[in-house]
């Protein structure tokens, strides 16, 4: 469970930037989208593999 602690002279809508980054950051969004939506799992390899593709580019810069 995510959670985010406001501080009491903090506005809302920088508490809620710091929520949705932590989101991001561990993946909530990613991994809801992948349990509502189903995924052939030929679909689902080629994603990985061309996830694998770019993080391979970009570590020969």
């Amino acid at each position: 469970m995510t959670k985010v602690r406001v501080k009491s002279d903090e506005p809302f809508e920088k508490a809620l930037r710091r929520f949705k980054k932590k989101c991001n950051k561990e993946g909530l969004m990613q991994r809801l989208k992948e349990v509502k939506h189903y995924e052939k799992p030929s679909a689902h390899r080629r994603r990985r593999l061309a996830k694998a593709v770019a993080r391979a580019v970009l570590e020969e810069m």
